[in-house]
């Protein structure tokens, strides 16, 4: 892969870049309190005493929320620690009635881990993972429509989240882009997070900060709560450029807080941000620490789905899949579960070419989801199944496509309504060969004085004459002989 580099005054810069993912967990009540979860409920309606920070009010653990990070962890490959402690991030903040946030800091549940991305170029990079830890959303001020005050919704408060820390290994935009892909897919395979980052149950914060090529780390900053992988690209591109020119300019960059302005494509800052020592850190004493059993863990691992990678692999060894095809199919399960109803009927290969090129084209011009297409996995194996019988071409084949994919209808209804059967009676298509090469005496003629290159044209000719439908193989074979 090209290095990425920022090309400034004094010359090349490098980026370093580390994420943390706030991954809602998958969950129907919250981390500390049985309030529901229920996405796009009226405001403090899933709001209990806990959540709002009510005096005398304890948290109890959410037992579910444990084993859905204990998954998550051995979906990351990461070390599951049986020790872990809840501690209090003290900070003062209007959607947080409570004046602290329950988080984890020295003994998080889950340590260090690993994840492959794939790259465009064939090669593959590893990201290192550093922790997940577990701790409660805060909830959200509301600034419309409210004069000169905010409103404050609850709702979220208490949430499960799952911080998902990576190590500053990624050196380019796309390279974050594709490890927060990655990682969605798998937290969507594990059922652990629905990863809708439109929806919030999702959020990066991304850690910028660049350097002269294998010089000193420099001061980084970190951007806020970005909520779409393109956005946070766009914010790694300006971010990186702003301290190139900061520095360049003789200035330094402060460690801080910013946010990214989708409207004009810049970070700004939000607060200034020292180190940990400044939140007051200690465990919570309300919880006691979280001692897990290996047995426990061990259950949980035994229930783990195919991941992406172990999938793709499978595809590759046990398909004949190539690289790329296997990872676009798995990198979504209702891709994969498409493809496997094809691919367990027809040729993989094929099955794989006719989704990947064909079906994933017109979803994404369309904007469909896989889920909401109007071919079916069975309709496209009709469709395939013609093209194997040889009742249809694989030029037909398309264009059937597209109406199936315009109408909803079957393949089989629609050759027979439109007459689209392929043409393999030997005789008719010897009948179209003697037209063809009546028509074109001359042709002929160079054809066999030696221009061998004229054979393409009697093929488009004899196709364009049959509408298409003449079989390509019997086509071929007729037209050799019949030249010669």
């Amino acid at each position: 892969m090209t290095e990425y580099r920022i090309q400034g005054k004094t010359g090349e810069w490098e980026v370093i870049l580390g994420l943390e993912v706030h991954a809602q967990i998958t969950s129907k009540s919250k981390l500390f309190s049985g309030a529901p979860n229920d996405f796009g409920a009226e405001p403090n309606e899933n709001v209990s005493l806990v959540d709002a920070g009510m005096p005398g009010m304890l948290p109890v653990i959410n037992a579910y929320c444990i084993e859905q990070a204990v998954r998550t962890g051995l979906g990351l490959k990461a070390q599951i620690n049986l020790h872990s402690v809840f501690d209090r991030k003290n900070y003062f903040y209007p959607d947080l009635p409570q004046g602290y946030q329950i988080s984890q800091f020295l003994d998080p549940i889950v340590g260090k881990g690993v994840m492959v991305i794939d790259m465009p170029d064939g090669s593959i990079r590893e990201i290192g993972i550093t922790r997940l830890h577990l701790e409660q959303d805060a909830g959200k001020s509301l600034h419309e429509n409210s004069g000169k005050y905010s409103m404050i919704d609850l709702n979220r408060a208490g949430i499960a989240l799952m911080e998902i820390v990576s190590e500053p290994d990624m050196r380019t935009p796309e390279e974050a882009g594709l490890y927060v892909k990655k990682l969605r897919s798998i937290l969507r395979y594990l059922g652990t997070c629905d990863g809708d980052m439109e929806k919030g149950s999702m959020r990066c914060d991304v850690n910028v900060s660049v350097r002269k090529p294998g010089g000193m780390l420099g001061t980084r900053c970190e951007i806020k709560n970005v909520n779409s992988v393109r956005f946070m690209m766009k914010a790694i591109e300006f971010e990186a450029k702003r301290q190139v020119e900061i520095l360049e300019n003789g200035g330094t960059v402060d460690q801080e807080t910013r946010l990214f302005d989708a409207a004009t494509g810049e970070t700004r800052t939000m607060r200034s941000k020292e180190d940990a020592h400044d939140y007051r850190y200690f465990p919570d004493p309300d919880l006691l620490p979280l001692e897990l059993t290996q047995a426990f863990v061990d259950d949980i691992k035994a229930t783990l789905p195919e991941l992406p990678d172990d999938k793709k692999m499978r595809y590759v060894n046990g398909l004949g899949l190539s690289a790329y095809d296997a990872g676009v199919l798995v990198a979504d399960q209702a891709s994969a579960r498409f493809f496997e109803t094809v691919a367990a009927k027809h040729n993989p290969k094929l099955a794989s070419n006719w989704i990947t090129a064909e079906l994933f084209g017109r979803l994404n011009k369309a904007g469909l989801e896989i889920d909401a297409s109007p071919v079916t996995a069975e309709a496209l194996s009709g469709l395939l199944a013609l093209i194997e019988n040889n009742t249809i071409s694989g030029k037909i084949a398309k264009v059937v496509f597209d109406k199936m994919f315009e109408t909803g209808k079957k393949a089989s209804q629609i050759v027979e309504e439109e007459g689209l059967k392929q043409v393999t009676d030997t005789g008719a298509i010897e009948k179209v060969i003697d037209d063809v090469m009546a028509a074109n005496p001359d042709k002929v003629a160079e054809y066999r004085s030696g221009k061998d290159k004229l054979f393409a044209f009697f093929i488009g000719q004899v196709m364009k004459l049959s509408g298409g439908k003449a079989n390509p193989q019997a086509v071929n074979e007729l037209l050799r002989k019949k030249l010669s």
